[in-house]
């Protein structure tokens, strides 16, 4: 599940779905709810499947999914190597509480993307800030931050559930 925040919404958007990654170089990000479609990176394109209506665009359009692609794919597959290929990481916390920034080295997704951090705990990876060079920071809840958002209802915090995971894992 997928809790996303953005000053344009009255309230964050709840998605839910899953990724998957069935070779090195594809990502799928398939989402059932609240509406049905499945996004797939592949070969320098992306596609983008809602019901019978399919459209597919170039990676060099969207640099940002590139990143993504290459980013997941290289965290999934827990290859430093590739990681620090594509991005300058600093990490800090330890196993029960860790952060990691990820800014990108291409100049095409830097331009759209500052940063990228990850905040997770241990095996978990709990939260994503994606940090635009124009507009608001975008706020992606996962796994057990995204539960606990939507246990908590409307007046959820959700930079403190991003942010202090003591707090959210309780």
């Amino acid at each position: 599940m997928e809790l996303r925040g953005s000053a344009m919404l009255k309230a964050p958007l709840r998605i839910e779905g899953e990724y998957a990654r069935p070779d090195d170089d594809t990502l799928v990000r398939e989402v059932r709810v609240p509406y049905a479609e499945t996004t797939t990176i592949r070969d320098g394109e992306a596609s983008i499947a809602r019901g019978r209506s399919t459209r597919s665009f170039a990676l060099s359009r969207a640099p940002e999914l590139a990143g993504l692609q290459a980013s997941f794919g290289a965290l999934l597959a827990g290859d430093a190597a590739a990681l620090e290929r594509d991005y300058r990481i600093e990490s800090r916390g330890r196993r029960e509480d860790w952060t990691l920034v990820l800014v990108p080295r291409d100049a095409a997704l830097a331009a759209s993307v500052r940063d990228i951090t990850l905040r997770g705990r241990g095996a978990e990876l709990r939260c994503i800030e994606t940090r635009p060079t124009e507009g608001d920071l975008q706020r992606t809840l996962l796994a057990g931050a995204a539960r606990a958002a939507v246990a908590a209802g409307e007046g959820a915090d959700y930079e403190a559930l991003c942010r202090d995971l003591g707090a959210a894992a309780q």
